[in-house]
């Protein structure tokens, strides 16, 4: 039994869709979660800057004396070393081994198709991974840079018709190559892109599998926790947010993706300190 709280962070919004599913796989643990909000989107950055930022929001969380850390940015996950992961004082998990798995286990053909920010496709992470988890597999990766504007800006499941026509636009442009493929599994290797899964799904078709990655992390984690006797004792937790930017826009759309799972008020720290 452990009730100190699990950290999250991402570099933004898109890390709510895994908090939320720690909600409701884990409705009595304390989450402490930090959005990089500040320096957002990370996908577009350099190796390096990835790893500083990484390495920052780390400390911040590990200084809220978590008892482990979810990486729940696909950009991150491709990118934090393993080694260094490994010499964490407390257990830390990404979203890319977790999706990847349950690609493997999903997929009947071999054939997965892959979308992400344009820094975790070109990290060809997942594909290493998948081409490891399942040896014959046919990969198709594609970046997909709009989803997440459109996610945040509100064009996603759901929205207003006119604001799904032109989602449903994006994704049939970055999508055709994916579908012609073949593919019967797809990771939708960024935590906003499950907010665009009914549209996806639609395009694909419903022979293809989506891999949500914070669903597949959160069954991970809660794995994790049961293993290491670190699950909570309490009925209910909370959820603390922190941001290195001004709260009020984070506020605002926060409720987009926590869903039934809805936030509160968000703390402003300086990530530099750390």
């Amino acid at each position: 039994m452990d009730n100190r709280p699990i950290g999250v962070f991402d570099s933004g919004l898109g890390g709510l869709t895994g908090v939320r599913e720690l909600r409701k796989q884990l409705p009595g643990e304390d989450i402490v979660y930090f959005g990089d909000t500040g320096r957002v989107p990370y996908g577009s950055r350099s190796h390096e800057t990835i790893l500083q930022y990484a390495r920052q929001d780390i400390a911040f969380l590990l200084s809220q004396n978590v008892k482990c850390i979810m990486a729940a940015c696909g950009t991150v996950s491709s990118t934090y070393p393993a080694e260094e992961a490994d010499q964490l004082p407390v257990p830390y998990l990404g979203v890319v081994t977790a999706a990847a798995r349950r690609a493997a286990r999903a997929t009947r053909s071999r054939k997965i198709g892959v979308i992400g920010t344009a820094a975790t496709i070109r990290s060809h992470s997942y594909e290493q991974l998948l081409r490891r988890l399942v040896p014959g597999a046919e990969i198709t990766a594609r970046p997909c840079p709009l989803f997440v504007p459109l996610v945040e800006n509100g064009y996603v499941d759901g929205s207003a018709p006119d604001r799904q026509q032109v989602t449903r636009l994006v994704i049939a442009q970055y999508l055709e190559e994916i579908r012609a493929a073949g593919v019967d599994t797809l990771v939708l290797g960024c935590t906003h892109y499950p907010l665009l899964a009914g549209m996806i799904g639609e395009y694909m078709g419903p022979s293809v599998t989506l891999i949500d990655p914070g669903s597949a992390a959160a069954d991970d984690l809660s794995q994790l926790l049961s293993s290491k006797g670190l699950r909570a004792n309490r009925p209910q937790g909370t959820t603390h947010f922190f941001v290195s930017d001004v709260p009020d826009s984070f506020v605002q759309t926060a409720d987009l993706f926590l869903g039934e799972y809805r936030g509160g008020t968000a703390e402003q720290i300086c990530i530099d300190k750390y």
